[in-house]
């Protein structure tokens, strides 16, 4: 009984942001269902993406949690396994910011604001936890961030989740949610693409040929 006391407990800050995230994702989606979605100027149903996809084996990670980083943990196990294979991860909804810049993180607070703890200093991340790692940080140094790109894998980071959390955390900083979602897309990681949506990424992944994993 007492560990289960535990488990319930430990749970608790992350049970309180998905709370106050659906809440403001609610928000959040009711002022852009006024406005263009990202890159829908390019064609009725978005851009071209993942386009083709090389390898005999595909498959997509939906990461919609942080999950303390598994979500690039299972592209990465996927990878090592098969010698002809691509990896696409979505991130969306509560894994969005793993695909923001360091400067980005610490500006915003975005480790103390949704409870994200950096597995070096076991204290809020000021910092990108799974951009270049110190070696040994990660449980395997190939799940970073960077690592992966750098291995072919495909990138998507939902446009929603980034006008909603942006648009959270800019009293942080004391801007606009119009000039933070503008300094958050102009600071995901290079080689990330920033899509529509995140379940519309599921979808496309799909469609272009990979196999699904949650990641969440």
């Amino acid at each position: 009984m007492a560990d289960i006391t535990q488990g319930n407990s430990d749970n608790a800050p992350r049970r309180r942001f998905f709370r106050r995230f659906g809440g403001a994702l609610a928000l959040g989606l009711a002022g852009l269902a006024s406005k263009p979605l990202y890159a829908q100027t390019q064609a009725e149903d978005g851009p071209n993406w993942p386009g083709t996809l090389p390898g005999r084996h595909r498959q997509l990670v939906d990461a919609f949690a942080m999950n303390d980083g598994f979500p690039l943990a299972f592209a990465w196990t996927f990878l090592v396994p098969n010698k002809s294979a691509t990896g696409v991860v979505v991130l969306r909804h509560g894994a969005f910011p793993i695909a923001l810049d360091h400067a980005i993180w610490e500006k915003y607070k975005i480790g103390e604001s949704f409870k994200i703890t950096d597995p070096e200093t076991k204290a809020p991340a000021v910092k990108n936890p799974f951009l270049h790692p110190k070696a040994g940080v990660l449980m395997v140094d190939d799940w970073a961030v960077d690592r992966l790109l750098a291995r072919g894998v495909v990138f998507g980071a939902c446009n929603m989740a980034l006008q909603v959390q942006s648009k959270m955390l800019a009293g942080n900083v004391g801007v606009t949610a119009e000039e933070a979602a503008k300094q958050w897309a102009a600071n995901v990681i290079p080689g990330i693409t920033i899509i529509p949506s995140g379940t519309w990424g599921v979808n496309r992944a799909q469609e272009a040929g990979c196999t699904y994993c949650a990641g969440g």
